[in-house]
């Protein structure tokens, strides 16, 4: 961040003067990104969901095996574990997230569309949404990228190495058969983080989630 932040115009004000203002513009893309985590909002949504999906299906069913699978996958040590899952609709991301935070995997951060409300953005920020900066989805090239992209490379190699478990959606709901831009821009940031040594390794897990009837 440093380095592409060093190669911009300063301006006038002097090299201090420039430095704050990077430092500022640096902590503005970073909260487009994410919000730190609200202890009190996560417990009273761990409390709501359950009577919430009682109201919205008939039942939710967990695969046992698979389920097991991802336990063992979380005891790996010093491994992160990123979950690729393909988006029917905008309850995804609450049910897994309720899902792997009730089998102890921890609060997952959750990738979120970018057509949120301001309001809504919010909450599930505080809730461990991330988004991605404004105009990012949009690039064509590492050249395009500059501080947001710089910002968003170190965000993702902080999540990964802190082992916070990393869930991304592979389309925009509804489902499609094309990677969303989105995710494409969010998978290159895990394989820059493997091709830089930030982390060791990752372990890629794939999940389904399917409806009976799509709500």
């Amino acid at each position: 961040v440093q380095d592409v932040a060093s190669g911009q115009d300063p301006g006038s004000g002097g090299d201090e003067g420039f430095r704050r203002r990077w430092k500022e513009e640096i902590c503005q893309i970073l909260g487009q990104i994410q919000a730190p985590l609200s202890p009190l909002l996560l417990r009273l949504c761990h409390w709501m969901l359950p009577k919430l999906l009682t109201r919205l299906f008939l039942s939710v069913q967990l695969h046992r095996g698979q389920l097991e699978m991802v336990l063992q996958a979380a005891r790996t040590p010093e491994v992160p574990l990123v979950f690729l899952c393909s988006h029917q609709s905008q309850v995804d991301g609450p049910l897994l997230s309720f899902i792997l935070l009730s089998q102890g995997i921890g609060v997952p951060r959750v990738t979120a569309a970018a057509w949120t409300s301001p309001r809504l953005r919010s909450l599930l920020q505080r809730l461990g949404g991330i988004f991605l900066p404004s105009g990012m989805a949009q690039t064509q090239s590492d050249r395009d990228e500059g501080l947001p992209g710089a910002v968003l490379d170190a965000y993702v190699q902080e999540v990964l190495r802190s082992r916070q478990p990393l869930v991304l959606f592979l389309e925009e709901p509804p489902a499609s058969l094309q990677l969303a831009d989105s995710a494409r821009c969010w998978l290159l940031r895990v394989l820059r983080a493997l091709r830089d040594e930030a982390v060791p390794d990752v372990l890629i897990i794939p999940v389904g989630i399917a409806y009976d009837v799509a709500p």
